[in-house]
């Protein structure tokens, strides 16, 4: 038979029956259109990247910019090199681009952790940096315009009065002129303010200078003039070359492609198990074209003739509803927070495919699904003629495993725990978790690939039985289903099995991740660290109100000052001197428990007038050690020289370098706080708060906070973790609908004998429905269970891992967003059994 003929034989058996031709197809079809909507979401957020970054004003042609890239000390912009610049001849005016921190009043009034940024422009057209994407840009001492991401978190509107604090830390009410496209971050609030507006605010810095050029004035000279005059250290660029930086997206959202191209790698798992599933229901055709003297490659070239129309016919599919599958998955990160964190709140992506979207859809589902049908195809090609006559109408039951995938299946499941064993006691190297992913692909090769046909069904049973005590024979047939056709029940497992281990090893990570943070939080620190958001010296009155609260046990005053640079050019470094009253830090750190001998592993032993405590980093800095004399440069009233007494304690003192016990060295900076046995934490930092009013800046950092912000944090990284790798979720669950379509066409005759018996149509549909269920439950259960004991593998050979109870949520919900996910692709094949009617399902077999 020639090639040609089969192929039109194959193209022939897809008109014949499209419906069971085209369901390879599905999988792909869903990968493909997660593959295009994370093109799309790409484009998307690289347009709305650029859209709402900054942008050099078009009258400006040259920018001075200090030079990171350049060796040697930094150079920072000043008034006197604007001075320089200004004076060059054919510049015609020179705008300083400045950026101020600030205080935004949102969390119920008082200052947050992390200050605000605020971009200063003129107040003048032509010069503004930042488009608007409602209302207009700020004008006056008296307005701002607010990032997108935290106008739509707070529910923020122009015309809306933002509270602010000013340099000395009052409260300042200022109207919302506009929304700005830039996106922000969830943690940090982006405004864009007038210079007048930003005086008020703090200190505005320079980040460049803008350099308008007089009208004919040669660019090229004037730069190189402005270059001469601005000295070493500043790089002097044209504008259009810096507005050439501003629009690269730095790759934004890629971070979805790797998710897509794994969902697709899912997609052909599952459109390889359903290629093989309707080959086999094929068995009597090809037998038939076997004794007519067909040989093996032409039926092969036409399968995958047939294979590559149904996955370029998918792709297209695929791409089409890439835009759909887009915008879904933009409002899942609104909801889960992932969008804030990229940036991208409320993306609005294209709905209409372009052309290279849909030829990249077919050209990729048609590669890749030939790629699935390969061995499919050649293994059904490879049964003898009369066999395959013999086995026409279905696959044996029960069809024994060979011995030599048996064999296989033991020797990758001895070499798993093996290597996993190995990696265990590599501890947390390299070396041990590189072992532990070959121990882990090594598993799912064994017990799910080559044992597959065994463990599968025996999942399955198991569950069949327990549920069939509650919901009777038809859950119990459901899992003699999965015994009658195991190497597809494998199949269709397989897939699943990979994703749900590769969630729930992330999510238990992340758990343990979260419980060492906790074990962390639990060594010696202070219970609460009163400081000011903005650095601003506490007064007598605020640190009166820290301290004289009746759940205090201890406390210590700390006067912060930065002391003067040890080194050099980039390696230059200024400690971080606090001074304390020595009584208060004897009572702080007996309180804390830390008030051991001074040594280089403590800390902690009462300090005279010439001596101090040396964090390591300042100990390695200064090149000192226990007992011997450092100098500290800069301080006020002058260099000092004392004696290093000890190490602080780890964690206690904040960002302090240096501890002296010298009360008078600056104004009071911070108070650190141990509260007495059985103190309420909360109610302490609300009665301080309360007793703060007029101080919104002043911070209440309690130890009850800080874990719930690590675990808030933690909860927005396991949340992008399961939407992304949903996606090969949702692929893997096809598969399912796909096996149940097949396996319903292949027992129209045993379902309508069943109606012929009594049953009804519910109890067909529901005897479906539940096959769906254990199917996947057997790749949630087998996946999670794999996924569970190899996060705690790797975690505890790291000593991380300590499992809380709340990582059981986010795995169950998963779970039974997978389960319902099943029963919705199962509707279809269930209501077309529900349809059967008995005589004509008998007088079809």
């Amino acid at each position: 038979m020639k090639p040609v003929t089969a192929v039109r034989i194959a193209f022939a058996e897809l008109r014949a029956r499209p419906g069971r031709a085209v369901l390879p197809g599905v999988a792909l079809l869903v990968g493909v259109a997660c593959l295009v909507a994370s093109l799309v979401l790409n484009t998307a957020m690289a347009q709305a990247s650029q859209e709402g970054g900054e942008r050099t004003p078009d009258p400006v042609a040259l920018v001075v910019a200090p030079d990171r890239k350049a060796g040697g000390e930094p150079v920072e912009l000043d008034a006197a090199t604007r001075e320089r610049v200004a004076a060059v001849a054919g510049v015609a005016r020179v705008v300083s681009v400045d950026r101020v921190r600030a205080d935004v009043l949102l969390s119920a009034g008082r200052a947050g952790t992390e200050r605000a940024q605020v971009d200063v422009e003129p107040d003048e057209a032509g010069l503004r940096r930042y488009a608007m994407a409602d209302g207009r840009p700020p004008s006056g001492a008296g307005e701002v315009a607010v990032d997108r991401v935290t106008a739509y978190q707070h529910g923020l509107r122009p015309g809306d009065v933002l509270p602010m604090a000013d340099a000395a830390g009052a409260r300042v009410d200022v109207r919302i002129s506009g929304i700005t496209l830039r996106g922000g971050s969830p943690e940090r609030v982006e405004l864009v303010a007038t210079p007048a507006l930003a005086a008020r605010l703090g200190q505005p810095q320079p980040r460049a200078l803008d350099v308008l050029l007089a009208e004919g004035a040669p660019e090229d000279a004037v730069r190189a003039a402005v270059a001469t005059a601005a000295g070493s250290g500043l790089r002097v660029s044209t504008a259009e070359a810096v507005r050439r930086e501003q629009g690269d997206d730095g790759g934004l959202g890629a971070a979805l492609l790797p998710f897509s191209v794994l969902a697709l790698a899912t997609a052909v798992f599952v459109a390889s198990a359903t290629f093989r599933a309707v080959y086999l229901q094929r068995q009597q055709r090809t037998a038939l074209l076997r004794c007519l003297g067909a040989n093996r490659k032409p039926l092969v070239i036409g399968n995958l003739a047939e294979a590559l129309l149904v996955g370029a016919l998918a792709g297209l599919a695929g791409a089409a509803l890439g835009g759909v599958a887009a915008l879904l998955l933009a409002r899942v990160f609104d909801v889960t927070g992932v969008s804030a964190m990229l940036s991208a709140v409320q993306l609005r992506p294209a709905l209409l495919p372009t052309p290279g979207h849909l030829l990249l859809g077919a050209v990729v589902a048609g590669g890749l699904s030939v790629l699935a049908a390969i061995r499919p195809s050649l293994a059904a090609t490879r049964v003898a003629p009369l066999v395959a006559l013999r086995d026409a109408d279905s696959q044996s039951a029960g069809q024994a495993l060979p011995r030599g995938r048996r064999v296989a299946g033991v020797v990758l499941v001895a070499a798993a725990g093996l290597t996993a064993a190995t990696g265990i006691t590599a501890g947390g190297s390299m070396a041990g978790v590189w072992l532990l992913l070959l121990s882990a692909i090594s598993a799912v090769g064994g017990l799910f690939g080559a044992l597959g046909p065994v463990v599968v069904p025996a999942i399955g049973r198991l569950f069949g039985a327990v549920a069939g005590r509650v919901g009777g024979t038809q859950w119990r047939l459901a899992g003699v289903e999965l015994r009658r056709m195991p190497h597809r029940a494998a199949a269709v497992a397989m897939p699943l099995v990979l994703a749900s281990a590769l969630i729930t090893f992330g999510v238990t990570t992340m758990d343990a991740l979260g419980a060492s943070a906790r074990l962390d939080g639990s060594r010696p620190q202070a219970d609460a660290v009163v400081t000011d958001s903005g650095e601003r010296p506490l007064s007598d009155a605020a640190v009166r109100t820290v301290v004289d609260q009746p759940e205090v046990g201890a406390a210590a005053v700390l006067h912060a000052v930065t002391g003067g640079p040890v080194g050099t050019g980039r390696s230059a470094w200024a400690p971080v001197v606090a001074g304390t009253d020595p009584a208060g830090l004897r009572e702080l750190l007996a309180a804390l428990g830390t008030d051991a001998e001074p040594g280089p592993a403590s800390g902690a032993a009462p300090l005279g007038a010439q001596e101090a405590l040396l964090s390591e980093w300042a100990l390695n800095r200064l090149d000192g050690q226990v007992g011997a004399r450092v100098v500290l440069p800069g301080l006020p009233g002058g260099d000092r020289t004392v004696t290093v007494a000890g190490v602080l304690p780890d964690g206690v003192f904040g960002d302090a370098d240096v501890l002296l016990a010298d009360p008078g060295l600056a104004p009071a900076s911070s108070v650190l706080v141990s509260w007495r046995a059985g103190a309420n934490g909360a109610d302490y930092a609300a009665r301080v708060r309360l007793g703060l009013a007029d101080a919104p800046t002043v911070l209440v950092d309690t130890v009850a906070e800080r874990g719930a912000e690590i675990e808030r944090q933690l909860d927005v990284l396991t949340a992008v973790m399961m939407v992304l790798l949903g996606l090969s979720v949702a692929v893997a669950v096809t598969g399912i609908g796909t096996a149940l379509a097949i396996s319903v066409r292949e027992r129209r005759k045993e379902l309508a004998l069943r109606r012929a018996l009594g049953v009804t149509r519910a109890g067909l549909l529901g005897g479906v429905l539940a096959e769906a269920v254990l199917l996947a439950l057997v790749g949630v259960v087998g996946g999670g269970a794999l996924g569970f004991g190899y996060a705690a593998a790797l975690t505890g050979s790291a000593g991380l891992f300590a499992m809380s109870p709340g990582v059981l949520t986010p795995l169950l919900c998963g779970g039974l967003v997978v389960v319902v996910l099943a029963v919705l692709t199962a509707l279809g094949p269930a209501r077309a059994a529900g349809r059967i009617r008995p005589a004509a399902g008998l007088a079809s077999g």
